[in-house]
């Protein structure tokens, strides 16, 4: 599991990669069988000009390109909160105002690519999600954004619900969807 985090998050504390990747990893591990699960934060500045996003997906490109290098069996499970969410969003070829400087998993990787998870993601601002904009990665994607969202639905001011995404199940939900799509 490869997860972006958020804006000012720091590189290990974001709330949504813990429960993704403790639901993944054990609440729904009897899902993954024998199946090992590791994790990878991506390495990015997270600024709040959303500006690193593009670096970002770099680093989650080439993370992702290594492993499988490396373990030619391995499958992807990739995902992000709020500008990680940008970050994968980036990653799967969806352009956004932040894509400058990033990278797009490689076409030939796309199928070990099992599921892609993001919450709180800006796309929806404009009207998009991953779902929708990508015949590719469409199908195999999750989106979550929380009634209320400023950061993913247009014309919301609840900033709480784009900090609850673990409280209100979505995070279980999420892992939930991405070990029914590892195979």
């Amino acid at each position: 599991m490869v997860e972006a985090r958020a804006s000012r998050r720091g590189r290990w504390t974001t709330v949504e990669f813990v429960s993704v990747t403790r639901s993944t990893s054990q609440r729904d591990k009897s899902k993954l069988g024998r199946r090992s699960v590791g994790t990878y934060a991506v390495n990015y500045a997270a600024d709040v000009t959303q500006a690193s996003a593009g670096p970002g997906s770099r680093d989650l490109v080439a993370h992702l390109t290594s492993v499988a290098a490396a373990c030619p069996s391995t499958q992807f499970v990739v995902g992000g909160y709020s500008q990680g969410a940008t970050v994968v969003t980036n990653a799967v070829g969806l352009r956004t105002p932040s894509s400058f400087g990033g990278a797009v998993i490689p076409a030939e990787m796309a199928d070990r690519v099992k599921a892609v998870v993001v919450f709180g993601n800006p796309l929806g601002l404009f009207g998009r999600t991953i779902e929708s904009a990508s015949p590719t990665y469409g199908p195999r994607a999750r989106s979550f954004c929380n009634v209320g969202d400023p950061v993913c639905q247009i014309g919301s001011v609840d900033t709480v619900a784009h900090l609850t995404y673990a409280l209100r199940g979505a995070t279980d939900e999420g892992a939930a969807f991405a070990a029914s799509r590892v195979g």
